[in-house]
């Protein structure tokens, strides 16, 4: 093939190009990110064959692989097998497919941490298209604000107060941007040493952008990740900590801007801490049957009572909706509030996977913090790290936040997402690090 007529390169620029256009699939859809994922493992699969897992395994990975594995016995031993009905028999086929297929993102991480690792890939192309995903999808909510929808025909929420953009009515807007547009302060820099000069022009430009469309979008939760994951890396990064006060400034006047001039923005916020003052309240009464309760409190109810049920290995994936809706628990004349899932992803891991499957992950994610951050800030002699790993150690954190509201867990872009930054991450570790545990 013509494609790969210069190995070496060709190959290279090939799978460079599989994940530059991962950013991308986010926006498009599900089918995409999973097309793509399907493509970059088989083809690295065809390529190098088992030398992908012939690497050194950390205890962490270890951990990884024992989650995995959890998955898919609870996939098949849950709590449909035990009430297998004509309905329940839908859903337990369901979940075993699902806890199989799940395994893509374990193959996914070694993927690319081995393509990382060997540097077989070129992250240079990523960054870009992450810069240019996250200032089209922040372009597109402006142009919804203006003209009351998007340059796709989505219109704004009923409500006027959160904006999808290219994502319509799954308001995700701000999530997304919040997770891709880091690359483009700390990572185009690094590698464009020729706009170096200009850089004291185009990163605040950029960020001013991306941080008013995530107000824009309505989501709350991103804005302070977005926050947090800066503060974070302007502290830890020795070229970039001058910068810290002024983005501080830059923060708190265009969201005071924002707040004044924009109703729904007003609303949106206020209507925000009016939540959280009244579950302060509640939670310092110990009222929790109050009919008045947010609807996070009830959810957080519907948690504990579902855990209950299979509070050791879980109940299976994406289960939680079947505890709930199918098998209503009514706990002293109060009813519960059913969802999809918990809206944070250690409260679902503990009800699908259950304590056994929290205290895996958990530590399996606090060892991998150890040895990326811990020893690269705190530890005497200091041990290099790659200026381009850190991005990456922020990210993970704040994806990892436990207190912060989420979607699903097991869902699509959470999920590739999530190990996309563990896999680089892990790939950008110093080698000479005394962090090896071999198999």
């Amino acid at each position: 093939m013509l494609l790969f007529s210069n190995k070496s390169l060709s190959i290279k620029n090939y799978f460079s190009f599989l994940l530059s256009i991962l950013p991308i699939c986010f926006v498009a859809g599900n089918l995409l990110i999973n097309t793509n994922i399907l493509i970059l493992i088989l083809s690295a699969l065809f390529f190098f064959k088992s030398k992908i897992f012939q690497i050194k395994y950390y205890l962490f990975d270890k951990l990884l692989i024992l989650f995995f594995f959890l998955i898919f016995y609870t996939g098949f031993y849950n709590d449909y097998f035990f009430y297998l009905d004509e309905k329940a028999w839908k859903g337990y086929f369901s979940t075993v497919i699902k806890s199989i297929f799940f395994f893509r993102y374990l193959f996914l991480y070694y993927v690319l941490r081995y393509l990382v690792e060997k540097q077989i890939i070129d992250l240079k192309p990523f960054f870009i298209t992450c810069a240019l995903a996250s200032i089209f999808v922040s372009l597109d909510i402006f142009y919804q604000l203006i003209f009351g929808k998007d340059i796709f025909g989505f219109e704004t929420s009923s409500s006027g107060r959160k904006l999808g953009g290219p994502f319509g009515d799954e308001l995700i807007a701000g999530s997304f941007i919040q997770r891709f547009c880091i690359f483009s302060f700390f990572i185009l820099p690094l590698y464009f040493q020729n706009i170096s000069r200009y850089s004291k022009f185009l990163i605040p430009i950029l960020f001013i952008i991306f941080f008013v469309a995530i107000i824009l979008s309505g989501n709350r939760m991103p804005m302070l990740l977005f926050i947090f994951a800066v503060v974070l890396i302007l502290i830890f990064n020795n070229q970039t900590r001058k910068f810290l006060i002024p983005f501080i400034l830059i923060f708190t006047l265009l969201f005071g801007l924002l707040f004044n001039f924009n109703k729904d923005v007003r609303l949106n916020f206020l209507n925000f801490y009016g939540q959280v003052s009244k579950m302060i309240i509640i939670v310092k009464n110990n009222d929790y049957k109050n009919e008045h309760s947010p609807v996070y409190l009830k959810q957080f109810e519907t948690f504990y009572e579902t855990w209950l049920m299979n509070r050791y290995i879980g109940g299976g994936i994406k289960n939680f909706r079947y505890y709930c809706h199918e098998r209503p628990i009514v706990v002293k004349d109060t009813k519960l509030v059913c969802n999809m899932h918990p809206h944070n992803y250690y409260l679902e891991i503990l009800t699908e996977t259950g304590l056994l499957g929290f205290l895996i992950l958990v530590f399996s994610f606090l060892l991998l913090l150890y040895h990326s951050l811990v020893k690269k800030y705190f530890f005497k002699p200091k041990i290099y790290f790659d200026n381009k790993i850190i991005p990456f150690i922020f990210l993970f954190l704040v994806e990892i936040f436990p207190l912060k509201s989420t979607g699903s867990f097991f869902t699509t872009g959470n999920t590739t997402y999530l190990f996309l930054i563990m896999g680089i991450m892990v790939g950008l570790l110093p080698k000479n690090n005394s962090i090896e545990n071999k198999v």
